[in-house]
């Protein structure tokens, strides 16, 4: 990490942080250590005998007393007055804060520094070194300095925080971590134009270059402008408990959801190596070397810190996944607690990453759930890459094809709650972004079909996907979200040559999912040809690209010049990009089908007129069996009462032309007309 500023730094205020006690009962020129033993320099003999860790120290009973509570009540609860050996392993901060501690109670100066300050009031506190046992005890001036030296300065605030690690729950009941926290979020938030202290950055070298080389590429003399994510780097050394402290603290001072988010990605980048590299396996001894993150060179020790896990994995190389694993499961548990509720707080590749990673190392199921619904809200922004997450569930398929299946409910159900209720935008959503950042609902939609035709694409060569799980995921997003059919077809093809042994009613049931009057002409003529294809479906694709093929006809007809131009531009274009994003093995016997595609028109025409010459044929015998079951022979008796009712017929008819043309002999026909009846009768 970095030397800390109260090492380097002259004539600081409150004693230029170093601690003394005017009142000693001991006179010494210091301390010596032989060994792992500590002993006074002095001519009087130790007494007291105090072991801490594996370190000794030789020491003196009066000045631990005078300043010491508990070591008065060690002593006095022990009742032996001969008592010459007391073992503290529990003291926080171990030898080193003891000795530190040591030498204030017997006068020697002591130097105050970022890196052992909080060892050493955590160490103040435990021996209970109080105002009422002496004043300016060790409490007192470990505490003034934090609140008014540490808690003033980025760089120590981060080292301090940094060396709490060690220190629960100690650093924690003394609220040196909260303080820290927030005080690393107040300058986190601060303007970055009246940013006058030196950090990290991220163009710096391996090993941070020490204080005094710093301050002569501060932002005050470089007059570079300061990026607003220059505090990214130096929070991301945190511990994760203490980076979801600092994040935490941040939100509540109201930073920009965006810049939150960068930072959670930053420190996830550092600290889940298998997050960005290919294939996102961290799994197993894949993480064991992660050497491309920083060193961090530490002012206390010297020792460097290296970034992912290699701080926190200690064992046998076959404890070493399993540790990793559960730390890294804490982390990315962590990291999805505490990113912004926000849509486009984060990426949505690296949620799928998140994802991915969750599902592997086992996440809390709520937790997963959660991540889910976070990347259903960014859907129309993931890659076919992403979204080829391993099947971790030791399923049948090779993919996890009902996390996808998820995902896009969760997408559809956000639409559909931002169509019916677009008040619930919240501001930031509705005017942080601009209409080209910002896509609306079907142009999301259609985005989200194109993903998911071709990753349909890529998953339909599994032959452990089943055709139920397929059809589910295609028919998923409704018929609108789909303008042209030619991936859904790509994929429907793919399957079928995946899975030969599909009966036919069950390449039928796959064909549903596709809208032949969808397919562009390219794909026509490649379905034409496709023997996989039920016999039915090329028959209405044959049928869809003559409508197709009349309507183009027609409409250049009409127009003329560029107009006309402009009718067949796009499907030049459409071929095209048809061909780029088909696979090679699709491509193949398409070359044959532009040669044929003549033949194929000229039969198609034939057989249309052939069915119109059958069907006249069957309409002339159909009138011919009309006639001749009318003629079929009938019996006597019906015979004769036709003729009679015809006879009658003409009766009628011949009377009414009488009565019109004798109209003055109307006497003589009344006396005519029964008779001439009666005969008609008999």
């Amino acid at each position: 990490m970095w030397e800390s500023e109260t090492e380097s730094v002259a004539e600081r205020d409150y004693g230029n942080g170093v601690l003394s006690s005017s009142k000693h009962g001991v006179k010494t020129d210091g301390f010596e250590l032989r060994g792992h033993d500590w002993y006074v320099a002095t001519d009087i003999p130790s007494e007291l005998h105090i072991q801490v860790g594996d370190v000794n120290f030789h020491l003196h009973k009066y000045p631990l007393l005078s300043r010491s509570g508990k070591m008065n009540r060690i002593i006095y609860e022990a009742r032996d007055p001969d008592l010459s050996r007391i073992v503290l392993d529990d003291l926080p901060g171990g030898p080193e804060a003891f000795e530190l501690a040591a030498k204030f109670c017997y006068g020697i100066a002591v130097d105050l520094t970022a890196a052992n300050i909080s060892g050493l009031r955590c160490a103040a506190e435990y021996l209970e070194m109080t105002e009422d046992l002496e004043e300016g005890n060790l409490i007192f001036k470990t505490e003034a300095f934090l609140s008014y030296v540490v808690l003033s300065s980025w760089r120590d605030s981060i080292v301090v925080l940094k060396s709490c690690e060690k220190l629960s729950p100690w650093a924690e009941n003394l609220q040196i971590v909260r303080r820290c926290s927030e005080s690393i979020a107040w300058k986190a938030c601060a303007n970055p134009k009246g940013i006058r202290w030196a950090y990290t950055g991220k163009h710096q070298k391996v090993s941070s270059p020490k204080w005094n080389d710093m301050k002569d590429s501060s932002p005050s003399r470089s007059q570079q402008p300061v990026p607003p994510d220059w505090w990214f780097e130096d929070a991301s050394i945190l511990r994760i408990d203490h980076f979801v402290r600092v994040i935490t603290a941040i939100k509540v001072k109201g930073m920009r959801f965006e810049l939150i988010g960068a930072a959670i990605m930053h420190y996830a980048a550092k600290w889940l190596p298998g997050l960005i590299s290919e294939g996102g396996s961290v799994a197993g001894d894949e993480v064991n070397h992660s050497s491309n993150n920083n060193s961090h060179t530490s002012s206390s020790g010297g020792a460097s810190w290296k970034g992912g896990l290699h701080m926190i994995v200690a064992g046998t190389k076959e404890d070493i996944p399993t540790v990793q694993a559960k730390d890294q499961r804490m982390i990315i548990e962590s990291l999805i607690s505490i990113i912004p509720p926000q849509k486009d707080s984060v990426s949505c590749s690296f949620l799928l990453r998140l994802l991915r990673m969750a599902n592997m190392l086992k996440v809390a199921p709520a937790l997963v759930t959660e991540l889910e619904k976070r990347v259903g809200m960014q859907f129309e922004q993931a890659t076919l890459a992403d979204l080829l997450i391993p099947n971790y569930n030791k399923g049948e398929t090779m993919f996890d094809v009902d996390l996808v299946q998820r995902l896009l409910e969760h997408f559809l159900v956000q639409e559909q709650t931002e169509s019916s209720s677009p008040s619930r935008q919240s501001f930031s959503d509705k005017h942080m972004y601009d209409g080209s950042q910002r896509s609306a609902g079907p142009n999301a939609k259609m985005r989200v079909a194109r993903l998911v035709d071709s990753y349909l694409t890529e998953v339909s060569r599994d032959r452990n996907l089943s055709l139920t799980k397929f059809q589910v995921l295609a028919e998923a997003l409704p018929e609108s979200a789909r303008t042209c059919d030619d991936g859904l077809y790509r994929a429907i093809d793919s399957y079928l040559k995946a899975h030969p042994t599909l009966s036919e009613h069950e390449r039928k049931r796959l064909c549903r999912v596709m809208d032949c009057q969808k397919l562009s002409i390219d794909a026509c003529m490649h379905a034409a040809q496709n023997e996989r294809l039920p016999l039915r479906v090329v028959v209405q694709v044959l049928f869809s690209e003559q409508v197709k093929i009349s309507n183009a006809m027609a409409n250049s007809n009409l127009k003329e010049g560029t107009a006309g131009e402009s009718q067949y531009q796009p499907m030049v274009s459409n071929r095209k990009s048809l061909l780029e994003g088909t696979p090679q093995s699709f491509q193949e016997g398409w070359a044959a089908a532009k040669k044929d595609i003549n033949t194929l028109k000229f039969e198609l025409e034939t057989v249309k007129a052939k069915y119109l010459e059958l069907q006249n044929d069957m309409d002339t015998l159909q009138r011919q069996f009309d006639k001749l079951s009318k003629q079929k022979q009938v019996s006597a008796w019906t015979s004769g009462w036709k003729k009679l009712s015809k006879l009658t017929k003409m009766t009628n008819l011949e009377n009414h032309d009488i009565g019109t043309q004798l109209p003055n002999a109307a006497d003589q026909q009344n006396r005519k007309t029964p008779r001439r009846w009666r005969n008609s009768i008999s």
